[in-house]
Order: structure tokens, then C-alpha cells, then sequence
């Protein structure tokens, strides 16, 4: 298997002429799939930046860089498309539909897999909302759930289709110490059992501790990459979608 994610001398930058700001200097970067993987920096680093690039959110514009196989500096709409549907995507913002249930919200990360992934739905997205320890609140709508509850179910519509890659920018914000350490637990196991890869921007250092890879960033370089060896979480997912 090949590498999840890879780039060599990825650049970017803000803004044109006398504004231009370059944000990102010669990002050179493997990661391999299984991988929960951390990057933290001061606020303007460029974490965010580098996220929304390899998560195919925005465009590039100097060096190279891999995703799953697809050559981003070369890649279409039809392509970028495709690439999506094999990623999921955990951002603070939830936006979750108001008329929904959490586990009607949950089965909107099936829509894009077609009617097959739709199929018998209810059971895996019922088991990924229990891991999340919300399967009390699988029948509420967002507005009787708290701030947190809402952000837990967001991440389980973002992983009921079993992504292959996973970006997060802040996944844990809006969670307790409980919470944030079940979310993690899932995507180390979503790494052991299917290869499934996380990129996780933070600066929650219970997240950072579970990591089994750091990267630091600085005024748009890697300053450090340190591997570290993190207990492996307990159970199986053995509900969600294949």
C-alpha cells in the first residue's frame, strides 16, 4: 500500500503583488495510511492552510502533493469529486440539519455513496452514535442537544461511510475530557482495523498525547515531526458502513 498522503516542496500564499503573503514554504511530507496524525503550531502557522490543501478544499499552487493516489496539482473537478467521497471531514462548525434527527443527520454521510451504502443504514449508524456515547439521544434534533452533543454527532455523520482519510481542524473543541478522549479512540481504531488515516489540526494536548505522530509547525515550516508510541484503544467498529 502506498502512501496516504504525500507532498515535496508544497507552497502557498495569500493575497497578490505588494499583499501577497506566502503562508506555507516547501511542505515535504509522508504519511502513511493508519497513521493519527497531529499538527499543532502557534495561530497563523499555516496548520489550517495545509489541512484545507490536502483535504482538496483548496486549490494548489506550488509543489506537489498526493492524496490516496490523486496527483492534486493535477487533478479536475471529476477527480476532485471522486477523491471526496473517500475522505471525511470533521470541522467545528457542525451544521447539522434543525428538522433532523442525530441519527437522520448521522445516515447524510451515506448520500454520497449511492443506494447500496444506504441500505440497512439504521444498525451501523445506531452502534457508531453508542461508541459516541449518545445512543440516548439518537431521536433528539440538534436544538435539544448541547454544544458538544451536537459536535459528536457530526463526527459520526463524518465517519459513517468508513473514510479512507480523515481531516479534522479543532474536531475536539467543543468537548469534555471524556468526549474528545472516545473520538480519538475511534479514529486510532478506524487506523488499526481498516488503515483508515487522520489528520488532526489542534491544540487539545489530551489529542496531541494520543497522537501516534506530531508535527509542529512554524511560520509555514515543519519544525519538528516526533513519532510516539500511544495505548491502543480498546473494542471493535464493527457497525459502521464497509
Amino acid at each position: 500500500m502506498g502512501q496516504a498522503i504525500e507532498s515535496d516542496g508544497l507552497n502557498y500564499a495569500f493575497g497578490k503583488g505588494d499583499a501577497r503573503a506566502q503562508v506555507l514554504f516547501d511542505i515535504n511530507l509522508r504519511i502513511e495510511p493508519g497513521e493519527v496524525v497531529v499538527l499543532k503550531g502557534a495561530s497563523g502557522s499555516g496548520k489550517t492552510t495545509l489541512l484545507t490543501i490536502l483535504a482538496c478544499l483548496r486549490a494548489m499552487q506550488g509543489g506537489k502533493a498526493h492524496v490516496l493516489g490523486y496527483d492534486l496539482s493535477d487533478i479536475d473537478d471529476a477527480a476532485r469529486i471522486e477523491v471526496r467521497r473517500r475522505l471525511g471531514f470533521i470541522f467545528q462548525a457542525h451544521n447539522l440539519h434543525d428538522a433532523l434527527t442525530a441519527m437522520q443527520n448521522v445516515r447524510m454521510g451515506l448520500e454520497l455513496h449511492g443506494r447500496e451504502a444506504m441500505r440497512n443504514w439504521h444498525d451501523p449508524v445506531l452502534h457508531l452514535l453508542k461508541v459516541l456515547g449518545l445512543d440516548d439521544r439518537a431521536t433528539y434534533k440538534p436544538r435539544n442537544l448541547s454544544g458538544g452533543q451536537k459536535q459528536r454527532v457530526a463526527i459520526a455523520r463524518a465517519l459513517i461511510a468508513s473514510p479512507e482519510l480523515v481531516f479534522a481542524d479543532e474536531p475536539t473543541a467543543a468537548l469534555d475530557a471524556e468526549s474528545s478522549r472516545r473520538v480519538i479512540e475511534v479514529l486510532q481504531r478506524l487506523g488499526r482495523e481498516r488503515g483508515t488515516t487522520s489528520v488532526i489540526v489542534t491544540h487539545d494536548q489530551s489529542v496531541i498525547n494520543m497522537a501516534s505522530r506530531v508535527l509542529t509547525l512554524s511560520h509555514g515550516c515543519i519544525v519538528s515531526d516526533i513519532s510516539q508510541t500511544v495505548p491502543s484503544a480498546e473494542g471493535h467498529l464493527k457497525g459502521t458502513a464497509a
